[in-house]
């Protein structure tokens, strides 16, 4: 146990400066507290430190005085549906996992099952969870002349944003080589062109665009935003795939 998770575990006789170190080289903000055995006894998280040190707890002080006793754990033959259960408290953001002896045979993330389900790795809960890219679950907001987009999720098989259009912004007429997209209106009016069509949309309105159409998205209103959720599904998902032929702010 101590090769896979020396950084993650500490003895509840330890002081809680061995924690914090723990807790630092981990990275996560928490460490199982366990017996000789391994055994799981409970947890001590960055909150616990806290609390402790607000009541006067000092650095040398045992673990045992300020970790979190009877914390929730899963069974490791009790699989996923446990596991999201417990998750649904939102307090609880880590699980350690236990075999029928109450001995800590592996530790969930609520990060690393959300990664986990996004890129459809097909796991039991004695997986490597902490082999997971959980990278993918950073989003970052990208400010475009027309507004802005948000991803939401990116990994090989789709990707999928949140549009938002400013009044009277318009996209690119573009078009895509390699991916198809998706769009459903969610707020706001608009105006789509797709190739040769023009359609007007409105909040539920869903486009389909086929690879290599021509599009283009503006925002009919004057003072609402229009705000699309876009799937893109294909090959290559990259924001170079895109090849313009007229824009009002001088990128094509």
């Amino acid at each position: 146990m101590e090769d896979r998770f020396g950084s993650f575990t500490v003895l509840e006789d330890a002081v809680l400066t061995d924690a914090l170190e723990k807790i630092d080289a981990n990275r996560h903000g928490f460490v199982v507290v366990v017996d000789r055995h391994d055994h799981v006894l409970g947890v001590l998280t960055d909150g616990d430190v806290r609390r402790g040190i607000l009541k006067g707890a000092g650095i040398s002080c045992p673990v045992r005085e300020i970790y979190t006793r009877n914390a929730k754990v899963v069974g490791v033959d009790e699989g996923f549906n446990a596991v999201i259960g417990l998750f649904r408290n939102q307090s609880i953001k880590f699980l350690p996992i236990v075999d029928d002896d109450g001995r800590l045979v592996n530790i969930i993330t609520k990060s690393q099952l959300h990664a986990l389900m996004l890129q459809d790795i097909h796991a039991d809960l004695t997986y490597d969870f902490f082999s997971i890219d959980t990278s993918i679950l950073d989003t970052q907001i990208f400010q475009r002349p027309w507004g802005f987009y948000k991803t939401t999720v990116l990994n090989d098989y789709y990707q999928s944003k949140v549009l938002s259009v400013r009044p009277g912004g318009q996209l690119s007429l573009q078009s895509h080589s390699r991916r198809e997209e998706h769009w459903v209106v969610v707020h706001g009016t608009g105006l789509v062109q797709l190739d040769e069509s023009l359609v007007n949309v409105t909040c539920g309105s869903s486009v389909f665009i086929p690879k290599g159409a021509r599009h283009r998205l503006i925002n009919t209103d004057d003072s609402e935003t229009l705000i699309i959720n876009e799937v893109q599904i294909g090959d290559y998902l990259g924001e170079d795939d895109i090849i313009r032929y007229e824009d009002e702010y001088g990128r094509a």
